[in-house]
Order: structure tokens, then sequence, then C-alpha cells
């Protein structure tokens, strides 16, 4: 069924609240699948705003805006490094029903030109919900990098919403940039690469990255990195494969997932306990998942106890760690 502009932006309207149910339901699964998976990124979603939707089917002269306009509903999916991308773009066929793919990463004949290459997926969201025309939801995931994140939200600022064309030099130095992301990524990317030549550095930041993944399920509090690098390092002492680890952490926390609400909410980084007594530092971290983990089994809690004696770490950290999860060390 077609509709016109008023009755597309009627019917937006109505269904606005469906949408954004289905495209949180879907961050939560991509968000879910990805630390199973061990992919570290940042998943967001949002649902577009009337105004905007307006404003698209006028500006865009859409003849069936309802249909033509396929991102109603969006997610970003950021990832540290170029490596990642392809890794998570296979994922999410995997998970979702992908029906369309736009990767001009490898497109021929833009060599000469500045320009950040567009990596979105048109897909149907969790749950299949469906308009009132019986066709499931869709979102237009966009897949990134960090470095390409921040040129394109600033571009789009600066682009796109003055109201006013831009003189061209200027334009041409906000596309210059784009040659500044190329390189950064690169060097990131061999960044990543040549930490990977050192094993027990590249142990620790798997742990911490697939800790860091999982904790965002609980919450987005910020952290110190410091403190997880240091405390990382005497978890990594009891963990023979940390590949195999990640499995083992995500079946955990899938099977204690109602006890770690319950604890990061007495003693996490926004409970009354935590913001008013000078203990319990680590609920406040990423690293306390892997904590919780090593105290749920009898072996690898008497290896925590003897690495965490030979360490300079305090023992009222463990101790509190232990209380919190209801075990005695």
């Amino acid at each position: 069924m077609t509709l016109t502009a008023d009755q597309a932006l009627q019917r937006f309207t109505q269904e606005k609240s469906r949408i954004e149910e289905a495209v949180q339901a879907t961050e939560a699964h991509l968000q879910y699948v990805t630390a199973r998976r061990g992919i570290t990124c940042e998943v967001t979603s949002r649902v577009k705003e009337a105004s905007s939707f307006k404003n698209k089917i006028y500006r865009k002269g859409y003849t069936d805006p309802w249909k033509q306009i396929t991102d109603k509903a969006g997610i970003r999916v950021i990832v540290p490094d170029r490596s990642l991308l392809t890794p998570t773009l296979e994922l999410i066929k995997e998970c979702l029903d992908v029906q369309e793919v736009e990767d001009d990463r490898e497109a021929p004949g833009d060599e000469d030109r500045l320009s950040y290459p567009r990596l979105h997926i048109q897909a149907v969201m969790v749950g299949r919900e469906e308009d009132p025309d019986g066709t499931p939801y869709q979102c237009e995931i966009q897949l990134r990098t960090e470095a390409v994140d921040l040129w394109s939200r600033m571009s789009h600022k600066l682009l796109y919403k003055p109201g006013v064309a831009l003189p061209t030099d200027v334009r041409r130095s906000l596309y210059r940039l784009i040659a500044l992301v190329e390189l950064f990524d690169l060097e990131v990317e061999r960044g990543v690469e040549a930490m990977a030549q050192h094993p027990e550095l590249a142990r620790s930041n798997h742990l911490l990255s697939m800790a860091e993944q999982i904790y965002r399920t609980f919450t987005h509090h910020p952290y110190s990195a410091d403190l997880s690098h240091e405390v990382v390092e005497v978890l990594s002492q009891t963990i023979d494969d940390t590949t195999a680890y990640s499995e083992q952490l995500t079946q955990f926390t899938e099977r204690c997932r109602e006890a770690l609400e319950q604890a990061y909410a007495e003693y996490g980084p926004t409970s009354t306990l935590f913001l008013t007594h000078n203990r319990y530092l680590l609920a406040s971290q990423p690293e306390s998942l892997i904590i919780f983990e090593r105290l749920s089994q009898i072996r690898s809690r008497f290896n925590l106890q003897i690495a965490w004696k030979h360490s300079e770490l305090p023992d009222n950290m463990l101790t509190d760690m232990a209380k919190i999860w209801g075990v005695a060390l």
C-alpha cells in the first residue's frame, strides 16, 4: 500500500514506540553475539526523529516514503581497527536476516577520490515486528572503525547541517582529513598486529577486551584502565587458554546473570555501598567478571589466591570480591 507523505509521517509517529523497542532489542542482541564471539566493539541504536523523517521525505522527493525510507531505525557498530570489520560483518550476517550489504571498501574506480568507504547493512530487526502492511521492520546498520566514525560525525555536522553551502576550500579541507583517517586506521592495525607477536601482552589484552565487552551489558560506567591492566595481568596467570576462556566466561555470565546483576546493583559503581565506603573498588571494573568466575570454582579459586598473594595488589581487594560472591577465602 502506497502512502502519501502525510500518511507516512502519521504512521511513523504511531509506530515509533514499536520501532524503538525492536531496535533496542536488536542492539542488545548484537552486543550479546559480539561479546560471545570475543569481538570488541561499541553498539548503539537510535530511531529517527519525526522531524527528520518529514525532512527526508521532502528533501529526497520520495514517491512511496514509507517503503523508501529504510533507516527509520539505525544501529552503529564501531570497532577499534580495520581488521575487525570483516569478522563483524560476517557475524551480523549470521545472527540477523540481512537484506542488503553496501560495501565500498574494495569498490574500483574511486582510487583518485577522497571518501570514506561505506559499509552499511540492511537487516530485519530482532523479533520480526511487522508494520500495518505485514512487512517486518528493518534497520540500517553502519559498521565503522573508531577513526571513520569520528570523521563521519564531525563532517556530517559541518557539511550537511548548516543550511548553507560551505566554501569549496573548506569542503575540500574536510575531505582531506580522510587521508589522515586512512593513515590512522593503518597504524592502529599495524600496532594490533605487532602486539599479537608478544604472547603475554596479547593474552592480557584479549582477556580485558573480552571482560569489558560482557561487562558493558551490565553498565556503561567508566572504570580505571590502569587498574584493569594490573589486575588482569594477575588473572591471566590462572587461565591456560584465553581463546577457550572466552566461551567459558560467556557461559558463566549467562548462567549467573541474575546473581551478577544483583552484585553490581548492591556493590557496583552506582551503588550506595560503593559511593559511601572506600571498599569494593573492583566491583566497578570489567575484570570483576573474571574474578567472580574464578571464585566460583574451587580449583581456580585456589590458583587465584596464590597468584594474588604473589602480586602487589592489596589482599582486601580480593577478599571484598569473595564477600560479594558469597565464598570464603
